[in-house]
């Protein structure tokens, strides 16, 4: 079980080619590091080929700000944004989308990642943690069930998804 939780972009295992080749580049650049996005994009699609089995499960939830954040050109985002309607139906997968008018009972975090419940892996800005420790993945657990809260589903959720869509014209 896999439970995703992301307040910038479009999460890695939801990513198009095209959305995640425009992402690492910025990282890339902003970093100073070598360009070595062909790579990163196609390593990143393998791993994404783990949605499609169904012996995982997934739980998203995304801040409507993902749906929004240009951080490629229209064009792609809008195919990113149908790939996501998409995977919005298979059905190992789950995705809540928490709306900006949602009032909030816990604050936008960092992006996080809880992997069944023994292991958390946490984003920074320079770095990424991997957390063990019981009362460290229960800490995220618990932010992620209280995120979870105010997240639009099923068809709430797709709406959020082909409005940001239709905006992009």
């Amino acid at each position: 079980m896999f439970r995703v939780y992301v307040s910038d972009v479009i999460p890695g295992f939801l990513q198009t080619p095209r959305y995640a080749a425009a992402l690492l580049s910025s990282i890339a650049d902003f970093r100073g590091t070598p360009d070595d996005v062909s790579d990163a994009v196609a390593a990143r699609m393998k791993r994404n080929a783990v949605l499609s089995n169904g012996a995982h499960r997934f739980s998203f939830v995304l801040e409507e700000s993902v749906l929004r954040y240009r951080v490629c050109s229209a064009e792609t985002m809008a195919a990113q944004l149908g790939h996501l309607l998409g995977v919005m139906d298979l059905p190992n997968v789950a995705v809540g989308i928490i709306p900006f008018a949602t009032q909030r009972t816990v604050w936008p975090m960092p992006t996080f990642t809880i992997f069944d419940d023994t292991r958390v892996h946490a984003d920074t800005l320079d770095a990424a943690s991997t957390l063990t420790q019981p009362s460290q993945v229960d800490l995220y657990a618990r932010a992620f069930d209280r995120l979870s809260q105010g997240a639009a589903r099923g068809a709430a959720a797709r709406l959020l998804v082909t409005d940001a869509l239709a905006r992009l014209g």
